[in-house]
């Protein structure tokens, strides 16, 4: 039996394409004690891969670091099992070797699926959930400008945020199939597609009163909008700078009115979810009766087969997915 893995060969020039990547088989190695064989079901492509691919550091085990959940098939390690359900790291591949240290088991909770664990119960959820309750520190009664909402971690923020008891939710997205399915589908109150026009005035339109908080998953002109539309004491959870992820060797140009920072008494802080992993906990036992009564939707794009790998990637960078972005091996 043999294994296929996805490595990078060379760093885009611009926008990555399928020629910067290749696909490889090999044997399936032998176990040494205290390993196991997972071969994996699920796999996760997301935005933070694009700056491994400009400055390294992506490769792990046979193909590339990222999330994945897989199911244990041969073990010479006790406390893992055959049949063991796990969450690692060890993606792009379609196996992985690992030990106890390199994985978490997962036991969904009844009514959830398995996918969840890689989207709104997973990385991408407690993202959201971090950069609401720990970082802009919602209220209720407040209202929330989410960019990219559409995405895997804005349209997690913006059913979590309801939840959290958000007076008013506003989104962009990127067409108005995905401006629709916000308001329609995830329970915001206004959305606009940001390519009709200035973001600034569209924000305006879309919250003529302003914002308490902004959720940044662009940076750019959204957060200029951001910090035009920010009330007195607003804050701005950065978690993400679509906007230059294809420019990351050119320094961004500061917001036109950072200076109105000082002058709103404003709050941006920028976070990582791997340093906010103790809250996993508490995230789960909040989110989890939502996800199984279905008042919160598992929003997810899934490619079926290992082979769409880099497509799924490359797709999700231009946007062409809504909610969280899987490959189902």
């Amino acid at each position: 039996m043999s294994l296929t893995a996805v490595r990078q060969v060379r760093r885009p020039e611009a926008a990555p394409s399928a020629a910067d990547f290749e696909f490889f088989s090999q044997p399936l190695p032998e176990l040494a004690d205290g390993q196991v064989l997972v071969e994996n079901r699920y796999l996760s492509v997301d935005p933070y891969m694009r700056e491994y691919m400009e400055f390294g550091g992506w490769e792990r085990g046979f193909g590339l670091e990222g999330r994945a959940i897989g199911e244990v098939v041969a073990s010479k390690e006790p406390e893992l099992p055959v049949g063991t359900t796990v969450f690692h790291r060890h993606s792009w591949a379609t196996h992985a070797v690992l030990s106890t240290a390199d994985t978490r088991v997962l036991t969904p909770a009844d009514g959830v699926p398995l996918s969840a664990y890689l989207g709104v119960l997973g990385g991408t959820g407690l993202t959201a959930y971090v950069g609401l309750t720990r970082i802009a520190r919602l209220q209720p009664g407040e209202d929330l400008f989410i960019s990219s909402a559409a995405g895997a971690v804005g349209s997690a923020a913006g059913q979590i945020a309801r939840l959290l008891g958000a007076r008013r939710i506003v989104g962009s997205a990127g067409s108005a199939e995905k401006v629709e399915h916000l308001t329609r589908d995830l329970g915001f109150d206004a959305a606009f597609d940001y390519k009709t026009g200035p973001v600034t005035e569209l924000l305006a339109k879309a919250a003529p009163d302003g914002i308490d908080v902004y959720f940044d998953n662009v940076g750019g002109d959204h957060l200029s909008a951001a910090i035009d539309a920010l009330r007195d004491h607003g804050r701005v959870a950065w978690c993400g700078a679509v906007a230059q992820y294809n420019n990351l060797r050119t320094p961004p140009s500061a917001p036109h009115n950072l200076f109105d920072v000082v002058g709103k008494n404003l709050r941006i802080e920028g976070f990582l979810v791997a340093s906010h992993l103790d809250a996993r906990e508490e995230f789960e036992n909040f989110l989890v009766p939502h996800v199984r009564s279905g008042e919160v939707r598992v929003n997810e794009t899934v490619a079926d087969g290992f082979p769409q790998l880099v497509d799924a990637f490359l797709g999700m960078l231009r946007g062409e997915n809504v909610g969280k972005m899987l490959v189902r091996v």
